[in-house]
């Protein structure tokens, strides 16, 4: 349902050329447009540096655009139609301002009110972030208060490099929006298995009572990719896998699976239980940090270069591909449970998924039985093939009492028949909606940054090279060390 006052909306997507708005941010709204979730009243203002003409840019769309809401040809096609009519486009310079006062007279002409919401979707590097948030406030764009009519924008990770810049950040889009306007998005946050880890823990009973360090062996958090940077390096080079994946992604994994219960659902009620467990994360030490950077294929695989051999890499770079971190959480839930963090790049599979392992029952009455059995897991696969499992023991069919350990899995595409919608679907329509649990709030990012930012530094100023691994493997082997001395193993 949109809110109250939500019968006209303009959208503006700065960066509207660039290949997240036209695979990921144009998609979402076409779904979003198919199911009737946004107002008929609608206007879409591309701004980006490429010259093109509304046609050109419509067409720059609708190859990424997807009939699976109305699979129907006739309807797509309609739909199509009334919803890249909707589409206008705008070339400028991103920081100058008689650009943007060129945007908002072409807004003007199609916008059906003088005083209409918007959104603004900042598909932008954020070296830009503050030169265009200055040229909205000053071309008048923005409406002062959160009111009706609204504006709000929407504003891509990475937020920052380290504590201070994110800091920076916050202050100087704090002088053109106020902070109940801003959305800082991370994507994870909107994937449906992410979105019910709070249903999992809160509205089961079996999973809170056990969900603290009397019963809970580790907690292990990976994210993989078989993929290399292949030619985004210019962007990759200057952040890395630690920057990029682990400090937002993962982190917003750990502070959903650690927090407290929160005393509602509100935005407000959840987001304080997030920064709290966040600020019970100890800063990590570089002795708790493996970083590696994979190399070329070894002979026998299917070809591919090393990161550096790349040409938008340079030849000496020092980014890492992969990173692995032991987490440790010092609040009476948590205390002494390890929580080891993995992400990397050109490895063996594609996968984002969480551990949690239970410790071994005491005193087991089974031990002596013949058959194989492991601790239970709780299993919640983010991607791909959603699913949550839970791994337990079970006995073997048969006459005689042979234990194995079986899991009872709960997989999306099986389980469900509604489609699951894209996670840039779900978050805009939160933006227009005003509903803000899923982003990120400046108390988390702040906190969010002290766990890492100590010891990049440490990487950055001593120009610590990271380890080289074999595109396809599953990382540097020195990872197995964190896992080691977590008393656990890489699962």
């Amino acid at each position: 349902m949109l809110e109250s006052g939500s019968n006209t909306l303009t959208i503006v997507v700065v960066g509207a050329s660039g290949d997240l708005a036209r695979r990921k941010i144009f998609p979402a709204l076409f779904a979003l447009y198919c199911q009737g979730l946004l107002p008929v009243e609608l206007t879409i203002m591309g701004f980006a540096r490429s010259a093109m003409t509304d046609e050109s840019f419509r067409e720059s769309i609708t190859e990424h655009l997807t009939c699976r809401y109305t699979p129907e040809e006739r309807s797509c096609a309609e739909k199509m139609d009334a919803f890249l009519a909707c589409c206008h486009y705008v070339s400028g310079q991103y920081g100058s301002t008689d650009a943007f006062l060129d945007l908002f007279m072409r807004m003007q002409e199609h916008e059906p009110h003088s005083r209409t919401n918007r959104l603004f979707y900042l598909a932008i590097p954020p070296s830009v972030f503050m030169d265009v948030a200055r040229a909205l406030g000053d071309a008048g764009f923005v409406y002062c208060d959160d009111s009706s009519p609204w504006s709000r924008v929407v504003v891509e990770k990475p937020f920052g490099h380290d504590r201070s810049s994110s800091d920076q950040l916050v202050e100087e889009l704090s002088h053109v929006f106020a902070e109940r306007q801003i959305f800082r998005i991370d994507h994870y946050l909107g994937k449906e298995v992410i979105q019910n880890l709070m249903v999992l823990r809160f509205a089961n009973r079996i999973f809170e009572p056990l969900w603290s360090r009397e019963h809970i062996q580790s907690v292990q958090i990976s994210w993989a990719e078989p993929i290399g940077i292949e030619g985004r390096g210019g962007y990759f080079d200057q952040y890395g896998i630690v920057r990029d994946v682990m400090q937002n992604h993962l982190l917003q994994m750990v502070s959903l699976v650690a927090m407290e219960p929160p005393a509602s659902t509100s935005s407000a009620a959840i987001r304080q239980e997030k920064v709290r467990l966040l600020e019970t994360v100890a800063a990590v030490g570089i002795e708790d940090l493996v970083l590696g950077q994979y190399t070329a294929a070894p002979a026998g695989a299917p070809p591919a270069p090393g990161y550096t051999e790349d040409e938008s890499v340079p030849d000496d770079s020092l980014a890492s591909t992969y990173a692995a971190v032991l987490l440790h959480i010092n609040n009476p839930r948590w205390e002494g449970v390890p929580f080891l963090l993995r992400a990397g790049k050109g490895l063996d599979r594609k996968s984002t998924e969480i551990r949690i392992l239970f410790r071994e029952t005491e005193a087991n009455v089974f031990s002596g039985v013949s058959g194989h059995a492991e601790p239970n897991e709780l299993i919640i696969r983010v991607q791909p093939n959603e699913a949550i499992m839970f791994r337990i023991t079970s006995k073997v069919p048969g006459l005689e009492m042979d234990l194995e350990t079986r899991d009872l899995d709960l997989e999306y595409k099986t389980a469900f028949s509604e489609l699951i919608p894209d996670a840039y679907e779900d978050l805009i329509l939160d933006v227009i909606q005003g509903e803000r649990s899923l982003f990120i709030s400046s108390g988390e990012l702040a906190a969010a940054w002290d766990v890492f930012t100590p010891v990049l530094d440490t990487v950055d100023s001593n120009h610590i090279r990271p380890l080289p691994y074999p595109f396809g493997s599953t990382g540097p082997s020195a990872a197995m060390d964190l896992a080691i001395r977590a008393d656990t193993v890489w699962r």
